[in-house]
């Protein structure tokens, strides 16, 4: 016990606040009447957009962009491989003056960042693909329209006049269709063409089993009942046009499941061969998605492709398969330093796109990511996500002790890959 004695009290004069004082720490906003932008302002993530999305999109087709094949192990896995990554700064680096663009494929984009390609988009929301690709182009970024989009080759042209193009193609089992698809691609200036090499035959995802899931999705008893949970979705479906594959028009008609679009669309007969004759075709920059090995990617890069995409389709079609980020150091090192290597699956933030950089990738390709962000708010959710991904990809970059994404190395990473039999189940 101290024998001090206590401190007296403390003595407080007080006084009535000013008008301006009052003013200055008011935080009154104004009252935000427009319901999408209310939601999209409090959405501080993608997994805040993925919420949002959930609550305001009818569940099969929730399910048909959160979900993945067979058990999902693999979709797990991508986004678990991020955060095994322990990133290390630089101390008393400036980072004034920051600096994320890259330079990809001859062209610089502002972000390390590619839309990858979704199909069926018209069915998360009715702006679609053309929402997304003037998103990309307003921000500096590629997009790649797939050949199972909602709107059709010339229309994605129109809606992004000055955009980087990328067309991604399922080479088909019909010539004339891969013929018809790649003369409308050149004619509309689509600078590259991404070969999907992972689909010659279509992944069971059971969500879409489950949910009876066709494209577009139909009236039936359980849907019409659903409708009073979701009535702005489906106004929007029923006033806007039908849906179809719209570069595909003549090949796909109806209402197919997404099974039965797969064998009309897929060749369980692609092989080095036909990426052989694509690359005699195609006269622009040809980049293969798909590619999990460094066998692989060396094999493709023999056969005159311009770079890989390190894929698994975002687990959606083999499941099983390991990470993609715990093999991107070895296909970047297979292929060398010159090669394009773009990587997808798993990414949610933007230190995941900081991680990818660091290991090796020239960029990534996000789906889902602005899937919810489309699902939660059309084309202004697209946005949305993209802006969160650019602000978290900056902050993380200076707090490295980084100014440029171009100065991004190994160095400021450590990565240990996942081993071989573990299964983590990591929530989106």
């Amino acid at each position: 016990m101290s024998n001090r004695a206590p401190l007296p009290p403390v003595r407080t004069v007080r006084r009535s606040p000013t008008w301006s004082e009052l003013r200055a720490v008011a935080q009154f906003r104004k009252p935000r009447l427009n319901r999408v932008k209310r939601r999209l302002e409090h959405a501080h993530s993608v997994r805040e957009l993925r919420e949002v999305a959930r609550r305001t999109t009818p569940r099969a087709v929730f399910d048909y962009v959160d979900g993945a094949a067979e058990e999902e192990i693999t979709a797990a896995r991508n986004v678990a491989a991020y955060r095994r990554v322990t990133f290390s700064p630089d101390a008393l680096r400036s980072v004034a003056e920051p600096d994320p663009s890259v330079v990809l494929r001859g062209r610089r984009i502002a972000l390390p960042l590619v839309f990858a390609p979704t199909g069926y988009t018209r069915m998360m929301h009715h702006h679609g693909e053309a929402a997304v690709a003037a998103v990309a182009q307003h921000v500096g970024v590629p997009y790649a329209l797939s050949t199972v989009g909602t709107t059709s080759i010339e229309d994605v042209r129109a809606a992004a006049p000055d955009g980087d193009l990328w067309f991604q193609l399922f080479l088909t089992a019909d010539p004339r269709v891969n013929e018809d698809l790649i003369v409308r691609a050149e004619a509309a200036g689509y600078s590259t063409i991404l070969l999907t090499v992972d689909t010659t035959v279509s992944g069971m995802r059971l969500r879409d089993v489950v949910n009876g899931l066709t494209i577009p999705p139909t009236l039936t008893a359980r849907t019409v009942l659903n409708m009073s949970r979701f009535p702005a979705w489906w106004f929007n479906k029923l006033t806007t046009g039908g849906m179809t594959f719209a570069s595909l028009a003549e090949v796909v008609p109806g209402n197919p499941t997404p099974a039965e679009v797969a064998s009309l669309m897929f060749d369980p007969g692609l092989d080095l061969d036909s990426l052989a004759w694509l690359r005699r075709r195609w006269r622009g920059d040809l980049v293969v998605k798909g590619v999990t090995t460094p066998a692989s990617a060396r094999e493709v890069m023999e056969h005159g492709a311009n770079g890989v995409v390190v894929s698994n389709h975002g687990g959606r079609q083999l499941d099983r398969t390991a990470a993609t980020l715990d093999v991107l150091p070895a296909i970047r090192a297979e292929v060398g330093p010159e090669a394009t290597v773009l990587i997808d699956g798993g990414v949610l933030h933007g230190q995941d796109i900081v991680a990818a950089r660091a290991l090796g990738a020239d960029a990534v390709m996000i789906g889902r990511a602005y899937l919810y962000g489309l699902m939660a708010g059309g084309r202004d959710g697209v946005l949305r996500a993209y802006e969160l991904l650019a602000e978290e990809y900056q902050r993380s970059m200076q707090l490295l002790g980084v100014r440029r994404s171009e100065d991004l190395s190994g160095r400021h990473v450590a990565f240990t890959p996942q081993g071989a039999g573990d299964h983590p189940h990591v929530a989106v």
